[in-house]
């Protein structure tokens, strides 16, 4: 009997997402199509590195809250307070997540959800499998 509770269990928690969507994810990595076909040559991943030191440091946060609410925003390094702020709403199908206007409720971004864990989150645009981006959780 504990057998074929714990088996109807493991069926309904893998038909949905594992993690929650819930909290605070920074953009760490963002690629478009054309960035995904180029290939970097050893010369550029040597240049890359040394030229991240001299970039000013910015970070993109996108905040998903629990009632299907969420915002998001760029934060400069030593400010409180996001720029570019935008408000909107979420919906969460199965492992499609769509990104939808906070007044009018028209989905502006339909993404497929790659991979999610308690800490990185892995999305690509449903129309272009090639756009992706990668989120890490800070909150």
């Amino acid at each position: 009997m504990k057998t074929i509770i714990l088996l109807c269990f493991l069926t309904v928690a893998s038909t949905g997402l594992s993690q929650s969507l819930e909290g605070t994810w920074q953009v760490v990595e963002e690629k478009t199509c054309f960035e995904a076909q180029m290939k970097e040559s050893d010369t550029e991943k040597e240049l890359r590195k040394d030229m991240g030191s001299t970039k000013n440091a910015v970070a993109r946060v996108i905040k998903f809250n629990k009632n299907g609410t969420g915002e998001e925003g760029i934060f400069a390094t030593g400010s409180r307070k996001g720029t570019d702020k935008t408000s909107f709403r979420y919906r969460v199908s199965g492992r499609e997540l769509q990104l939808l206007d906070k007044k009018s409720g028209i989905m502006m971004q339909q993404l497929v959800i790659d991979e999610i864990s308690a800490t990185t989150l892995s999305l690509h645009m449903a129309s272009k499998d090639c756009e992706t981006k990668k989120l890490s959780r800070i909150k």
